[in-house]
C-alpha cells in the first residue's frame, strides 16, 4: 500500500491545481509542508549528534537511518526512506533499505569505524516487504559491495518475502468491470527477495562484469547471499488474497552469536507476505512492525520488548488530502491508506498491549509530518515515545563499563 501514498498525493495536487487563491495555498500545504528554519535544523543536528554520543556507550543499540515512509520525495524536510539498523559490538543488522540508506549507514556509522566503510560490518539485511520504499537502496549495497569491504568468506545475508504466488486483485468502482491490466514481468510477476537479486545481477551486468575483470572485484555472488524467508504451515491459512495475516506465532529467521531474530506476518495487503522482525540479543529486544494495520500477531511478536518501531500515518493528513465528499476512487484510496497503515492515534494502545517499553515512531506518513502532530501517538501507552528522526540512536540494556 505504500505506493497509494503516492496516489494521494497525485489526487491531492491535481484538486490543488483547480483552486484559487487561500485555498490553494492552504491545499498546497498538505503536501509541501512548512520548511525547517535554520534554527530547528541546527537544533535538530545538536539533538542528534547527542543521541549518538549517549548510544555509543552501550553495546546495543538501535540506528535510524530513514523515517519517512512511502514513494515520495517530501519536501520540507531532510526524512530518508525507511531504513534502521541494530548495531551489537561492532556487528549491524539492517532493516529494510529505502532510498537513502547506504549513505544514512554511512553517515550513523562511520564515525565509529574512523570513517571506513560501515557496509563491511552489515552481517545480515531483513527486508519487511518489497514495497520500493524499503528497498530503493538495495541496489546500492550490490554495486558498492565490493568496494566497501564484502568479502566472499563473510558474505552479507540477505533474508527477504518470497514469491506472493497469485496476482492481487485489480480494484475496479462497483458496476465497473475490472480493466486489463500490464503485466510486468508476466514469467514471474511477484518475484521474491532471492528472485529480485538475481535479476538486479542481470539490469547490472555490464558495471560487475566490468568491476570483476578490470579491477579483480570478487562475484557478487559470492558476496551478498540472498534467500527467500520460509513460512512455516499455519494452520487456517487459505491464500495471501483470503488470509493475508493468519494468526500464527512467531518463527525463527536468523541466529549467530549476538542476535536472535524471528519473524511474524503482518497485514499490509495487497502486499504478501509482509514482515514484522524482533532482534534478541544479550543487551534486550527490539521489533520492528514493518509496514501494518493494527496488528495482533505483532502484538504477539513484541511481547515485553524493549523497544518496539512501529510505522505511523496521521489519519487528519489522509482526510485533509482526501476531503469528503470523495469519489468512489478517492474513497478507495481513502480506505486503503488507513487501513494498510496504522493511524498515530492507534499505535499507543499497540504499544501498550505489547507491554514494550518505549515506542519508537518511523516510516512516518506524511514524511514531512511535525513533531507535534505525532504526539497523539501517546495515548493509551505509559512507556516512553520517541519521535523518530533520522540518524537518531538509542542504547539498548546497561552501559559499557
Amino acid at each position: 500500500m505504500c505506493h497509494v501514498i503516492g496516489e494521494a498525493i497525485e489526487v491531492a495536487v491535481g484538486r490543488r491545481q483547480v483552486l484559487t487563491g487561500v485555498a490553494a495555498g492552504a491545499a498546497a500545504s498538505l503536501v509541501l509542508g512548512k520548511p525547517a528554519s535554520a534554527a530547528e535544523i541546527v537544533s535538530q543536528r545538536k539533538r542528534i549528534e547527542a543521541t549518538k554520543i549517549e548510544a555509543a556507550q552501550y553495546r546495543t543499540k538501535l540506528m535510524l537511518l530513514g523515517t519517512a515512509g512511502g514513494p515520495a520525495f517530501w519536501p520540507g524536510t531532510d526524512r530518508r526512506s525507511t531504513s534502521s539498523a541494530v548495531a551489537v559490538g561492532d556487528a549491524i543488522y539492517m532493516v529494510d533499505c529505502g532510498d537513502g540508506a547506504g549513505r544514512r549507514l554511512q553517515d550513523a556509522w562511520g564515525s565509529e569505524t574512523d570513517g571506513a566503510s560501515a557496509i563491511k560490518d552489515v552481517r545480515a539485511l531483513f527486508l519487511t516487504h518489497l514495497h520500493s520504499d524499503h528497498i530503493a537502496d538495495y541496489p546500492t549495497l550490490i554495486l558498492y559491495g565490493t568496494f566497501a569491504g564484502l568479502q566472499v568468506k563473510t558474505p552479507l545475508k540477505v533474508f527477504g518475502p518470497g514469491r506472493r504466488g497469485e496476482m492481487e486483485p485489480v480494484f475496479a468502482p462497483s458496476g465497473v468491470a475490472p480493466t486489463s491490466l500490464p503485466v510486468i514481468n508476466p514469467e514471474n510477476p511477484t518475484p521474491g527477495t532471492k528472485d529480485m537479486t538475481g535479476y538486479l545481477y542481470q539490469a547490472f551486468a555490464t558495471d560487475l562484469n566490468d568491476r570483476v575483470r578490470d579491477t579483480h572485484r570478487p562475484d557478487p555472488n559470492l558476496t551478498i547471499v540472498a534467500q527467500d524467508i520460509v513460512i512455516p504451515e499455519i494452520a487456517g491459512f487459505k491464500s495471501p488474497n483470503e488470509t493475508p495475516e493468519p494468526k500464527m506465532e512467531p518463527f525463527k529467521v536468523y541466529e549467530d552469536d549476538r542476535v536472535r531474530v524471528s519473524a511474524i506476518l503482518v497485514n499490509h495487503f495487497p502486499v504478501w507476505p509482509a514482515f514484522a522482525f524482533r532482534f534478541d540479543t544479550d543487551d534486550g529486544s527490539i521489533v520492528f512492525s514493518g509496514d501494518t494495520c493494527v496488528s495482533e500477531n505483532l502484538i504477539r511478536l513484541a511481547r515485553g520488548a524493549d523497544i518496539l518501531v512501529h510505522e505511523v500515518i496521521l489519519s487528519a493528513w489522509v482526510d485533509k488530502i482526501l476531503p469528503a465528499p470523495r469519489s468512489e476512487v478517492e474513497e478507495s484510496i481513502h480506505n486503503h491508506l488507513l487501513n494498510a497503515h496504522t493511524p498515530v492515534e492507534k499505535v499507543g494502545k499497540v504499544a501498550a498491549d505489547a507491554g514494550v517499553s518505549m515506542l519508537v515512531l518511523s516510516h512516518i506518513v506524511p514524511g514531512n509530518a511535525r513533531s507535534e502532530e505525532l504526539q497523539t501517538a501517546q495515548h493509551g501507552f505509559g512507556g516512553k515515545l520517541v519521535i523518530g528522526e533520522d540518524l537518531l540512536q538509542i542504547g539498548v540494556g546497561k552501559k559499557r563499563i
